[in-house]
C-alpha cells in the first residue's frame, strides 16, 4: 500500500509532493524503534506496530482481545469505529490504521488438533496482550522478533508460532512448520503509517489537503485487503508444501474458549489509560 500512496500523491501534487521509501530497516532496523524515530524527525512517515509498545498504545493493542473480530477487514473495520479514542495515543497524524488476519498456529513436531494437545507447548505471540490468553490454553507464551521465528521453530527454541497466515511468506515458516491449525481464541494485530506532526503542520494548505485526499479511510481498507490477499496464498502455499491443515471444530472451538473465559472476563476490568478494556472492547464490537 505504500507505493499506490506515493504514486496518489505524485498524481495529485502533479510531481510537486513526493516520497522516498527506505524498506526493510534502512533507517532504524527495530521495529520497537519506529515511532521514536518517527518522534525524532529521522523519518518523516513511518509504519509502526502499536503491539511492539504496548504501554504507549494500550487501546489500540486491544484490538487482540478474543471475540472482538474474525477478519482483517472485520477488524479494520473494528478500529476506525473506536478511531475517536484510539486516536488520543498518537503524538503523529495518522494516514492510516488497520489490522491483520487473526493468527492461526504453526507448529513443528504437534499437531493442535485439541485443547489438549496445545498443553505444555512453547509458543510465540505477536502481542504482549496475547499472552494470558495462551497461557490460559495451557501452553507458555513469549513474545520473540519475527525476524528469529524460522530458526526458533527449525531448531525447537519454541514449539509454534502464532502469526497471521501472511507470516507464512514473510519468514518463511512453512519451510519448519509441519502443522497449521486455522484458528486460535485472538483477534488482530493493528498497524499504523503515521506522519510525523511537525512534518506535516509545516506543510502549507494545499499540501497538507493533498495528504489528507490520499490519505482517505481507503487507505486503510487497502491495508486490510492487502493482507487478506497475501493470507490466501500463504495458505495455499503452505497447503501445496504438504503442511498439514487442522480445522478445528465446534465443539472444540467451545473448549478453546471455555478456556479463555475466566481470564478474558478479569481482563475487562483492567485500566487502559483512564477507561475499562471493557469499554474499549465494547466500541470496538460489532454490535
Amino acid at each position: 500500500m505504500f507505493t499506490p500512496l506515493s504514486e496518489r500523491l505524485a498524481e495529485l501534487s502533479d510531481g510537486r509532493l513526493t516520497v522516498r521509501q527506505y524498506p526493510s530497516g534502512i533507517l532504524n532496523s527495530s521495529p520497537a524503534a519506529q515511532y521514536s524515530m518517527l518522534l525524532g524527525g529521522v523519518a518523516d512517515i513511518a509504519l509502526v506496530v502499536p503491539a511492539y509498545t504496548p504501554d504507549l498504545f494500550p487501546k489500540t493493542d486491544l484490538i487482540g482481545y478474543p471475540g472482538v473480530c474474525e477478519t482483517a477487514l472485520e477488524c479494520t473495520e473494528a478500529l476506525q469505529r473506536a478511531w475517536s479514542v484510539l486516536e488520543q495515543e498518537y503524538d503523529a497524524r495518522v494516514l492510516a490504521v488497520w489490522s491483520s488476519t487473526p493468527p492461526v498456529l504453526l507448529t513443528r513436531e504437534t499437531p493442535v488438533r485439541t485443547l489438549d494437545d496445545i498443553r505444555g507447548l512453547k509458543i510465540r505471540v505477536s502481542s504482549r496482550s496475547d499472552i494470558p490468553f495462551i497461557e490460559a490454553l495451557g501452553a507458555s507464551a513469549l513474545m520473540q522478533p519475527a525476524t528469529e521465528l524460522h530458526q526458533s521453530l527449525t531448531t525447537g527454541v519454541i514449539d509454534g508460532v502464532a502469526i497471521g497466515p501472511s507470516g507464512i511468506v514473510a519468514f518463511r515458516l512453512h519451510e519448519p512448520a509441519a502443522y497449521l491449525t486455522t484458528w486460535l481464541p485472538i483477534s488482530g494485530l493493528a498497524f499504523a503509517l503515521l506522519m510525523n506532526r511537525d512534518t506535516y503542520e509545516a506543510l502549507s494548505p494545499e499540501e497538507r489537503g493533498w495528504i489528507d485526499e490520499a490519505a482517505d479511510s481507503a487507505l486503510s481498507v487497502a491495508g486490510a485487503m492487502a493482507f487478506e490477499r497475501v493470507d490466501t496464498e500463504a495458505l495455499e502455499l503452505a497447503r501445496g508444501v504438504g503442511v498439514e491443515i487442522v480445522e478445528l471444530g465446534e465443539g472444540e472451538r467451545q473448549r478453546f474458549e471455555r478456556a479463555i473465559g475466566a481470564v478474558r472476563e478479569a481482563g475487562l476490568a483492567r485500566d487502559v489509560g483512564g477507561m475499562t478494556v471493557g469499554e474499549v472492547v465494547r466500541l470496538l464490537g460489532r454490535e
